[in-house]
């Protein structure tokens, strides 16, 4: 019985595991670890293929739907009440490529794709910044082609964070000063990436104390983001945020269908 016992199975990681994983880890944001049951391999197929399960990230879509609509919207939507702020989302020409695919690359390239290569943040930041801030035309588009071919590579993946063979003593010492900003760094990333949505709308008002209240849904989310992009990888990150984009665009694409007339 007790040998029996001792040779149970691994309890499986299930999602309420990483909804705690992920409370902790915004409490004390950490590169100590990954999360279980993450395939390792080459360090770049791992970062940007592993933990893609969709299962797993549809449910932290409605996760995030959930407590956007019940908790976080209603305050978003009054602060634009009182800001007299309105969405710039075009209802007649839905913006799917962007939302789905531009954005989420784009975004997670600028605001999370750095927590862990911070080497690669040197040339990958400035260069996500101004692709982000010139829209996807055809030359942005190809010049971000351009990037990801890079972060792709093997010589991106040789050069990993200040390694240095000829003075290591001055790498592992700043390794561990990153280590110990990480915190400062992760929670700056995401006020960032949450401020940067006030573009997509117009406002008559400007009470500054209710900008916060506006972006409440995107500052959640960016946190969930982040945390999977430190624990799975950046292909999770990018795949999470497209699905989450994607289901609001569905509401109001079906919307459109059922009732053309109440569109305006």
């Amino acid at each position: 019985m007790g040998a029996s016992s001792s040779l149970k199975a691994p309890t499986r990681y299930r999602f309420r595991d990483e909804l705690t994983d992920f409370m902790r880890f915004v409490a004390r944001p950490s590169l100590a670890r990954r999360a279980p049951g993450r395939k390792l391999g080459n360090h770049i197929a791992a970062d940007w293929l592993s933990g893609l399960g969709l299962g797993r990230l549809l449910k932290w879509a409605l996760f995030l739907w959930a407590v956007n609509l019940i908790f976080l919207g209603p305050i978003a939507v009054a602060a634009a009440t009182a800001l007299g702020a309105e969405h710039r989302l075009n209802l007649h020409a839905i913006p799917w490529l962007q939302a789905l695919v531009w954005a989420p690359v784009v975004e997670e390239l600028v605001f999370r794709y750095s927590l862990r290569r911070i080497a690669h943040g040197v040339w990958v930041l400035p260069l996500g910044v101004g692709i982000m801030l010139t829209g996807p035309t055809t030359a942005s588009v190809l010049f971000l082609m351009a990037v990801l071919l890079i972060c792709w590579s093997p010589w991106a993946d040789r050069s990993r964070f200040l390694s240095s063979r000829r003075r290591p003593g001055r790498s592992w010492a700043l390794r561990r000063r990153y280590r110990d900003l990480f915190p400062w760094v992760f929670h700056t990333a995401n006020l960032a990436f949450a401020a940067v949505h006030l573009h997509n709308f117009t406002m008559t008002q400007a009470a500054l104390w209710l900008l916060p209240l506006l972006v409440l849904p995107q500052w959640l989310t960016g946190m969930v983001l982040g945390w999977l992009r430190v624990k799975r990888g950046i292909g999770s990150a990018m795949l999470l945020h497209g699905l989450f984009n994607g289901g609001p665009l569905l509401l109001v694409w079906l919307f459109l269908i059922m009732a053309p007339d109440m569109a305006f």
